[in-house]
């Protein structure tokens, strides 16, 4: 693999590392009653935001390959719900131990995962639309993955007050 290549790969997986790193910083400055509000009137709440960026992150799993899913029970509440529609939501602490949880064993298999590997498909494209679209590879979803922590970890800066 071309050296250029290779320092994109490096770039795009320190950026996810920055974003991951800021927003435990973040998280860890939030308490719990800050996480119970919303961070715009009429918005989604902290819990709800965290409880998000978890389950979409545990999400990478499946999509990249790797395993299955740590926490599946995530998904009802936090992607194909809304924040406020009535569902149990497991507590902060436990949010808490998710997300970090998701994201070191994410990092753990990041590390293993050579540059070729990268550029391979990832589960939700097919063979055919793959050779027509190389650029919907696992790479790929760590991109959009990165930028959607980074809008969320926006909102959820409005919390520290």
């Amino acid at each position: 693999m071309p050296v250029q290549q290779q320092l994109s790969i490096k770039l795009i997986l320190d950026a996810w590392d920055n974003q991951i790193k800021n927003a435990n910083k973040l998280l860890e400055g939030l308490s719990d009653e800050q996480l119970m509000n919303e961070v715009s009137p009429g918005r989604n709440r902290g819990i709800y935001l965290l409880g998000h960026l978890t389950a979409v992150h545990d999400t990478m799993f499946p999509l990249l390959g790797l395993s299955e899913k740590l926490y599946p029970q995530l998904e009802d509440v936090f992607i194909k719900s809304p924040d406020k529609s009535g569902h149990e939501m497991p507590p902060i602490k436990d949010l808490k131990e998710y997300w970090d949880n998701v994201n070191t064993q994410l990092s753990d298999y990041f590390k293993e995962i050579t540059p070729d590997e990268w550029l391979q498909k990832h589960s939700a494209v097919s063979a055919e639309d793959f050779e027509k679209e190389p650029h919907r590879n696992r790479l790929n979803i760590i991109i959009g993955r990165t930028n959607h922590l980074a809008y969320h970890r926006g909102q959820l800066t409005f919390l520290n007050k």
